[in-house]
């Protein structure tokens, strides 16, 4: 007769016995706390509920719930979903020994040598929380366990006592958190999850299986895990699998005591002050798997495969540990079992000192759910197929095209800056300042329709600007701010108060790139301007740029490479002139009809534009609202620039993305073809600091 969880009763007391005992050891590890009425009620109502069905692993949302989303924020106290933590130990080990398991099935003595190799297997959440990713972990290999019983049992003659069956033990879990409550609530979900097991061995085989007493114990240390040695808590010879959810905090907002453990972590890697929080963890498991064949797998926030980080993180990972990565998860919408759940995107990274073949891939459909695997010979730090090396920051362009610049910073305290309300009443009072406005664009304004002017006074003779004494109480008041300055540079700049610290004035038609914009957008809108249209620091400049250097800027693999290389502020794109710009791959010497063919779409471009001239470049790129003559326009632009590159048609970002590192890596080496020498061309730009910006 099949086990019931109701019958007999002897066996229902047994199982009692042992979550008396489990809630007992809970009791034992947690403070007593206060109670008003209310919360007593909401326990008494709490404890009617029916919680069978509920996972352990819901703990760590529960308590992240009741945080302060500031606390929750500043340890990144962010717990994952089943769903992702899935993802996570199947690509790690699970659908390995699924497989394996499948292979042994039929073989009696091959698969009881599996069944003892699962009870050896030791594990490692060196950011565990509430252990939400060992009580999964765990209940996945009892389940697997399971399976393997019933086929080493599969002749039908009844197990005389199935209590000793199973070789899996909470203490094969090892744990190291910051937070003294998420880890003794760790060590209580994983003794309940073994119960729940226990419960399902029982019904697998129609027996009761009750361990008690509770002898083995998981190792939950509490302790910060970028200070203590992971080989006290388990030497890495021993471990086979470190996994988890590091937090998430990003580098800019890390406390005094996260940055002390990062300088303590990373101190020696050159620009480390660039990385988040989790790239601590990914050093330290670097470390501490050395010499041995342990794997690791860590879901992390995607920033650390965008941007300047992943040069500083990923090189120092590849020249000083020798890591390979196995497996990833590419960019993927976080998921949480909690209210109030972070809004981020993630990535899930394999690793190893150990190389294995083939390394895999997964892409993540964010509208169907769907998931896409791909074998590859080696994945790059950016989740493409591609090279051991990351993209560092290059002063010159890759190729032979128009250097870039930013615009002008002032660094003027807004006096030098009008709306066009103060400038009609500035004019109406100082009418010969005219001549010296110029109209200002910044991102905001270039992509808004904003319309603001700039009173530049570089080169106004000095006997006219005594003739406006208006605008000479404008230029004392800059002197005056520079002066009070902390920074040398801009104390040095009150010198020449009527000058910005950094000019950029192109005297012809310019291309105009605005350094922040939205990632919601399917291209960054670019645009010409003419010279008396001055650009601020917030854009970047190209004065040398023709129609076909907007076609190429603006065309789908331009856009793929940005996305993929650029770093971002919150999750909008940041555009960089020496990470994305001077990196990117341009065409090669394309025939004069391919390149023909670019500057006729992207004038195509621009007269889907000019056609809506009432709407801005925000409402003519929103996703929602972007017309379709100027999608097709783009789409017959992303053809034509696609061709420059190669005659077969890509079938997605990923392959545009891959031939680039390609490229890429070819002409680093110096064995793909160069263009040798750039364009001739003056800048335009006049820099007057020794620490301008570029």
């Amino acid at each position: 007769m099949p086990f019931s969880r109701n019958e007999p009763r002897a066996d229902q007391d047994l199982i009692d016995m042992q979550a008396v005992e489990i809630l007992g050891r809970l009791h034992d590890a947690l403070a007593a706390g206060d109670f008003n009425r209310d919360m007593r009620h909401a326990l008494l109502a709490g404890a009617r509920f029916d919680g069978s069905q509920l996972s352990p692993a819901v703990f760590g949302s529960l308590l992240q719930a009741v945080m302060q989303p500031r606390e929750r924020r500043q340890i990144g106290a962010h717990y994952t979903s089943e769903r992702d933590i899935l993802r996570v130990i199947r690509s790690l080990f699970l659908d390995g020994l699924r497989a394996e398991f499948q292979r042994v099935r039929k073989k009696q003595p091959a698969l009881c040598a599996f069944h003892e190799k699962l009870g050896r297997l030791r594990f490692l959440d060196p950011a565990c929380g509430c252990g939400d990713f060992l009580v999964v972990t765990y209940r996945e290999l009892r389940r697997l366990e399971i399976d393997v019983l019933k086929a080493i049992h599969a002749n039908g003659q009844r197990v005389p006592d199935i209590t000793h069956l199973s070789v899996l033990g909470v203490d094969a879990m090892y744990g190291i958190e910051v937070e003294e409550r998420p880890a003794r609530i760790a060590e209580a979900a994983l003794w309940l999850v073994d119960h729940e097991m226990n419960l399902e061995l029982s019904e697998a085989f129609g027996q009761c299986c009750v361990r008690l007493p509770l002898t083995r114990s998981p190792t939950i240390v509490h302790g910060n895990a970028l200070r203590l040695d992971w080989q006290e808590v388990l030497p890495a010879e021993q471990c086979h699998y470190v996994l988890g959810n590091p937090p998430f905090v990003g580098a800019k907002y890390q406390t005094a005591a996260q940055r002390a453990d990062m300088a303590a972590v990373a101190g020696d890697v050159h620009g480390h002050g660039l990385l988040d929080y989790v790239a601590g963890w990914y050093l330290r498991a670097a470390d501490y798997i050395q010499g041995t064949r342990v794997k690791v797998g860590f879901v992390s926030t995607s920033s650390i495969t965008q941007g300047e980080q992943v040069g500083v993180l990923w090189n120092a990972l590849y020249t000083r540990f020798g890591v390979k990565i196995l497996f990833a998860h590419r960019t993927f919408a976080w998921e949480s079992e909690s209210r109030g759940k972070a809004h981020v995107h993630v990535v899930i990274i394999g690793f190893s000192t150990c190389d294995t073949n083939p390394k895999r891939i997964y892409e993540h459909d964010p509208d169907s759910g769907a998931v896409t695997e791909t074998s590859v010979g080696n994945i790059s730090p950016y989740l493409v197929a591609g090279p051991d090396r990351a993209i560092t920051n290059r002063r010159q362009p890759l190729s032979a095209v128009p250097r870039i610049g930013i615009g002008n910073k002032p660094i003027d305290d807004g006096n030098y800056l009008f709306t066009p309300q103060e400038k009609e009443e500035f004019l109406r009072l100082e009418p010969a300042a005219a001549e010296f406005f110029r109209q200002w664009v910044g991102s905001d304004e270039f992509l808004n329709g904003i319309e603001r002017w700039c009173l530049w006074l570089g080169d106004c003779s000095p006997h006219q600007l005594r003739r406006m004494p208006l605008a000479l109480a404008r230029v004392q008041a800059v002197r005056r701010f520079r002066a009070s300055s902390r920074s040398a540079p801009t104390r040095k700049l009150a010198e020449t108060p009527t000058r910005f610290h950094v000019e950029n004035m192109p005297e012809r038609r310019y291309l105009l790139i605005p350094k922040v914009s939205s990632e919601r957008r399917q291209y960054i809108p670019l645009g010409f301007m003419e010279p008396h249209v001055l650009a601020s620091d917030l854009c970047f400049i190209l004065d040398d740029a023709t129609l076909y250097h907007f076609g190429v800027l603006s065309s789908a693999i331009h856009m793929a490479w940005v996305r993929q290389v650029c770093g971002r502020l919150e999750s909008r794109y940041r555009y960089s002139a020496n990470l994305v710009y001077n990196n990117f791959p341009w065409p090669i010497q394309p025939s004069e009809k391919r390149r023909g063919e670019v500057e006729a779409a992207a004038q195509l471009v621009l007269d889907a534009r000019s056609e809506f001239a009432e709407a801005t470049l925000a409402d003519l790129y929103d996703p929602l609202t972007t017309p379709r003559k100027l999608l097709r326009a783009h789409a017959k632009l992303d053809r034509a620039v696609d061709a420059c590159y190669r005659s077969p048609r890509f079938a997605s970002d990923r392959q545009r993305v891959e031939f680039l590192f390609t490229m890429f890596e070819l002409r680093e080496k110096g064995t793909g073809p160069f263009c040798a020498k750039h364009p001739p061309g003056r800048s335009g730009k006049r820099v007057l600091s020794p620490f301008r910006k570029t």
